[in-house]
């Protein structure tokens, strides 16, 4: 049974949730307990900012310095933007948590829609479960950088030391992420808070703290370019884009706690372009007081005992105990910040086994009767990641492959029902938030930007690459894509014999009794049909 729209008019505004889902075809299973304050906090605390900064520094200083800071940050926030804003128009049309997967079979043609939606389907699997390894390893690395500067550099990480506390931050939060909705949607306001008194913290006490011989002038901060990747400059400051374009990622983890939202179709859009808006202009005001306050001597800074390069910048204005205080903030917000990152995986493996699409769907989509939440879910993402992580054995270049691998892995999941919109041929009926005639020129634009970001961000960090310095996000990524594809084309038992979309699980009757209404339904044709 495929999805059904049905045309039913809400008669009390307090089932208006459960009635928008019902006509996308599913029943209400989750607790709407976020607000549309904890829905903003949900993203921006995913996006952490800072703390994303600091993991991704090593991406911009040695491919412009100040210039790559600044301006690489200006010129991807635009197009950022862009991004999210089709985003949010998807998302207030049609709120679920299956979001991306679900609109691509939506909109797009009746022909292709089912390969594209499961495509979809595993690329936002797997980049959201990417983002999740990507954000615990740079946790697990800060963690460590706070050890190195408090033994006064003379302890020095081991590969499997680090992944070791890697793998504990996966366990703790597979644990919070399989708590009750409620606890979980109240801890987005203390990451919230959190996250902005950090950035607010290090936009004021670096550029008042820092010892005169750090402090750069205007003339360097806006126009200092350095290049050690042995790329020709124009070049190495767009390989720079990596820095913001980690950080402001997974716009989708707003969607995908869709049916745990109250007033989802407005309050999902917005929470998504309010946190969007906040992090590109406190993200730029941050990298701004870093390329004034982080000296001249680049080189030092990223071969440093301490082996992260925002540590060493604090360290260098603050010593070693005011460092310590800052970093163990940073520690705790980037540690919220996959915790985060979990739970909107966990969610949307939650949609995407709920109609069948992935192995094992049915002992992946079970709601705990106790906390009322997919704890198997939790634990199948943080188990993928575990295995993501073992890249680190192969070398920092594999390792680093993973934070790639979250973007260009989730921007083929964004662009497919971006086009799938406009190119599928089926009708549009606009949410709450619209763009109206903006929304061809800005869909365009913004899949024109992540195919030119995915381009880029497979290239390997130098030119020339033997095996441990090349970029294995292709590797990787392609490996996931061809197994998808098999899975789908596998003689008899692929998905294509039986793999038919997103599955209502809620019938006429039972959608107009959700809603505690009557109403007579029209005799349609089956909206989501083959």
């Amino acid at each position: 049974m495929n999805v059904v729209e049905e045309k039913i008019e809400p008669q009390w505004t307090e089932d208006a949730d459960a009635v928008e889902l019902a006509r996308l075809g599913y029943k209400q299973e989750l607790k709407r307990a976020f607000s549309p304050l904890e829905v903003f906090g949900l993203v921006f605390s995913i996006f952490g900012l800072f703390p994303s900064i600091a993991s991704v520094l090593v991406y911009a200083l040695p491919n412009g310095g100040p210039v790559a800071l600044v301006w690489g940050w200006a010129v991807c926030s635009f197009f950022l933007f862009l991004i999210t804003l089709a985003l949010a128009e998807l998302g207030s049309a049609a709120p679920t948590s299956g979001g991306l997967y679900y609109w691509s079979f939506k909109f797009g043609s009746p022909r292709w829609r089912r390969l594209l939606s499961w495509i979809v389907g595993y690329s936002n699997t797997i980049g959201l479960i990417a983002g999740v390894a990507s954000v615990d390893w740079g946790c697990a690395v800060q963690l460590m950088a706070a050890v190195s500067i408090g033994s006064n550099q003379t302890f020095s990480p081991t590969t499997a030391q680090t992944f070791g506390v890697y793998t504990l931050i996966l366990i703790l939060h597979a644990t919070i992420s399989s708590l009750a909705t409620p606890i979980v949607a109240r801890l987005q306001t203390v990451y919230v808070v959190l996250n902005v008194l950090l950035c607010l913290g290090i936009i004021i006490a670096l550029p008042a703290s820092t010892p005169e011989e750090y402090r750069n002038p205007a003339s360097y901060a806006f126009g200092g370019f350095v290049n050690f990747s042995g790329w020709p400059d124009g070049f190495a400051f767009i390989l720079s884009f990596l820095a913001p374009l980690w950080t402001i990622s997974g716009f989708d983890s707003s969607l995908h706690i869709s049916e745990e939202a109250s007033n989802a179709s407005v309050a999902v859009p917005w929470a998504l372009i309010g946190a969007t808006s906040v992090a590109c202009v406190l993200g730029w005001a941050i990298n701004v007081a870093i390329a004034f306050r982080m000296g001249t001597d680049i080189e030092s800074i990223m071969n440093s005992s301490i082996d992260q390069p925002m540590a060493v910048i604090l360290f260098n204005s603050f010593g070693q105990r005011g460092t310590l205080a800052v970093w163990s903030i940073v520690v705790a917000v980037q540690f919220f910040m996959g915790t985060s990152s979990l739970l909107a995986s966990s969610r949307q493996t939650f949609a995407f086994a709920r109609d069948g699409g992935l192995p094992f769907s049915n002992l992946l989509y079970r709601i705990n009767p106790r906390t009322q939440t997919p704890i198997n879910c939790a634990w199948f993402a943080a188990f993928i990641a575990f295995l993501l992580g073992l890249l680190a054995f192969a070398g920092s270049s594999a390792i680093s492959a993973i934070f790639s691998l979250g973007v260009v892995g989730l921007y083929i999941a964004y662009i497919i029902p971006i086009l799938s919109r406009f190119a599928g041929g089926t009708e549009w009926s606009p949410g709450p938030f619209s763009l109206g005639a903006w929304g061809l020129p800005i869909a365009l634009t913004a899949v024109a930007w992540m195919i030119f970001s995915i381009v880029i961000l497979v290239f390997p960090p130098s030119p020339g690459p033997n095996a441990p310095d090349m970029n294995y996000t292709i590797v990787v990524l392609g490996g996931w894509i061809l197994l998808c594809l098999a899975y789908y084309y596998f003689p008899v038992y692929g998905g294509v014999y039986w793999f038919r979309g997103p599955v209502a699980n809620i019938g006429k009757m039972e959608a107009v009794e959700a809603a505690g209404m009557s109403s007579s339904v029209e005799d349609e044709k089956p909206y989501m049909a083959d």
